[in-house]
């Protein structure tokens, strides 16, 4: 446990992209500059999808563009199909993210196609970013419970990780979109995907729906996963996963993991502060319980 944690910061993109309140493309640059500086190294800034499917996203390649200056970072940008990847390579990108799912239900309700379309249509990106020495992040979502299909086989999850490795992804994004997993089935999915590709190459994206991220979490890190997905102040959501809420804040990891006495290279007082920026323009506290928290005491030994 005493291991390295690699947090990927999910704020940007995931985070903003099922908020109603419109952020400008200055302050989404500003949010990103800011997470960086907090010493979120890895961060997912936008995404190449259609400007009509999910506004929120319009103009990831004005941010894209706009953090280029900033050194010793990777930035990470979600692209659905070769349309998606031409925009993104044409903004810079040099990590893109691919995306399915683990229900059928689901990947009808979110890309409009099955689950074996969807990787027919991945298949041409792959094999364009290998080409061009672009690293490709591979996404599921749905890894423990569907919102259309219900439950999820283990083996259903291990056998798409498999085909997003065998096509290049060079780790691979195990997502709880609805938030409904628990430790042990946390553990359950993990040990069978675990048992197709390195544990190394998995990541965990869990959302917080039930409240039981942090718990899934440390599960995780007990079967060896060492990369975490969080967003900022506990922003997020799927326009597609009614119900779901945000992913699990990064400010929530961040205080588990250094109490646990892991390193994760991230300043506190920086994240919170950038995480109250962007709750103030989206108009509402964090969701973030440490976030919460943190500013409590603050107000109180303020005295205001």
């Amino acid at each position: 446990m005493s291991d390295q944690i690699h947090i990927v910061e999910m704020g940007p993109r995931d985070g903003l992209q099922n908020e109603k309140t419109p952020v400008s493309v200055e302050a989404r640059i500003a949010f990103v500059e800011a997470l960086v500086a907090a010493g979120l190294n890895t961060v997912e800034v936008g995404a190449f999808v259609s400007p009509k499917a999910i506004p929120q996203m319009a103009s990831s390649d004005q941010v894209l563009r706009g953090v280029g200056h900033v050194k010793n970072a990777e930035f990470h940008v979600l692209v659905p199909n070769e349309k998606g990847y031409d925009a993104a390579r044409a903004a810079g990108a040099q990590v893109v993210s691919v995306f399915a799912a683990a229900s059928e239900g689901f990947s009808r309700a979110n890309i409009n196609c099955s689950i074996a379309e969807s990787i027919e249509r991945f298949k041409p990106v792959l094999a364009r970013a290998k080409a061009d020495g672009v690293k490709v992040r591979g996404y599921i979502s749905c890894v423990l419970g569907c919102p259309f299909d219900g439950e999820i086989k283990p083996k259903a999850v291990a056998d798409l990780a498999m085909t997003l490795w065998d096509l290049g992804c060079y780790e691979i994004s195990l997502g709880d979109t609805i938030g409904v997993g628990t430790p042990l089935r946390a553990k359950e999915m993990l040990r069978a995907v675990g048992a197709e590709l390195p544990v190394a190459n998995l990541a965990m994206h869990f959302h917080d729906t039930y409240g039981q991220a942090l718990a899934n979490l440390y599960a995780g890190m007990e079967e060896g996963v060492r990369v975490i997905d969080a967003a900022a102040g506990g922003l997020g959501g799927c326009p597609y996963a009614p119900g779901a809420t945000g992913n699990v804040a990064t400010e929530d990891v961040v205080f588990m993991l250094e109490g646990m006495g892991v390193k994760t290279g991230v300043d506190m007082d920086r994240l919170l502060a950038t995480t109250n920026e962007v709750a103030g323009l989206l108009g509402r506290p964090p969701v973030s319980r440490v976030a919460s928290a943190l500013n409590a005491k603050r107000k109180r030994l303020g005295g205001s």
